[in-house]
């Protein structure tokens, strides 16, 4: 695997597995020196969200490094006060706008809001066939939603995008997406940075020469998910992109996943009825 790989969604559309997140990178000068900084890394694929606020930073940095938009992977979502048929395209529209860009690359629906997210689906299938955006999925999905969705669906997500790493390692949910051909996304692959100490890391990251970070998010590649880790470190942006050059074997890749203990640094989608 190579920094530029990519996998190829259901739809055909393919997404960089080496993604970008943007939450938090606040004021938009700090989003924008931080997207600018994956760029030269060789980043392709990043991620926001209306949510985040930084939308706009992130259309600066493209605007101002020149990269083709055609090599670039854009994801944003809309948010949980955003739902609804009509409100969504409201949404979508005020992306662009922020984002500066003709069309985006994935949209999702942020979080599944009980009352709204099967509008929310509806408004989102239109997008994707009228070309606004070219693939669409949902974030923060548990089976129950998934399923709900597939049942009043034609069109099956292309994408899920969630909380994933050793320490939340959700199999089943994973099993399920496989099994639909729903591509995970995994966000909060290095658990913001909580469990760096842990023992079984710490064994590893001497044995390959590597962070936990780049550890964790190598783990997240070998189970074949696009992985969207954050910094507004340039040092740190540039480590976690240096993931291409090493491979875990198939021992300390099962050691790895006995590391799950469901931790969470986000809410709960359980809690979403």
């Amino acid at each position: 695997m190579k920094i530029y790989d990519k996998a190829e969604l259901n739809n055909g559309t393919k997404i960089p597995y080496l993604g970008f997140g943007t939450y938090n990178l606040l004021p938009d000068e700090t989003a924008k020196r931080a997207v600018m900084d994956a760029f030269e890394a060789g980043y392709r694929h990043i991620d926001t969200a209306s949510v985040y606020g930084t939308e706009k930073g992130v259309g600066e940095a493209i605007n101002s490094m020149g990269i083709p938009r055609n090599e670039l992977f854009i994801t944003t979502k809309v948010w949980n006060d955003e739902q609804g048929y009509d409100s969504t395209f409201k949404a979508f529209d005020r992306s662009l706008n922020r984002l500066k860009c003709d069309y985006i690359d994935l949209y999702l629906i942020h979080w599944p809001v009980s009352s709204k997210r099967n509008e929310t689906w509806r408004a989102l299938k239109e997008l994707v066939k009228n070309k606004s955006c070219k693939a669409i999925g949902v974030s923060n999905y548990n089976i129950k939603h998934l399923n709900e969705l597939l049942s009043l669906s034609e069109i099956v997500p292309a994408v899920n995008q969630v909380e994933f790493n050793p320490f939340l390692y959700q199999k089943e949910l994973y099993d399920f997406c496989r099994q639909y051909s729903i591509q995970i996304v995994a966000y909060t692959p290095i658990v913001r940075n909580r469990k760096s100490n842990n023992i079984l890391l710490q064994e590893l990251s001497k044995k390959y020469n590597k962070t936990p970070a780049q550890l964790m998010i190598r783990w997240c590649l070998q189970h074949k998910l696009p992985v969207i880790p954050r910094s507004s470190n340039r040092q740190r942006i540039i480590e976690n992109a240096d993931v291409f050059d090493f491979e875990i074997s198939d021992e300390d890749m099962q050691r790895m996943n006995g590391l799950n203990e469901g931790y969470r640094t986000s809410a709960n989608p359980d809690e979403y009825e």
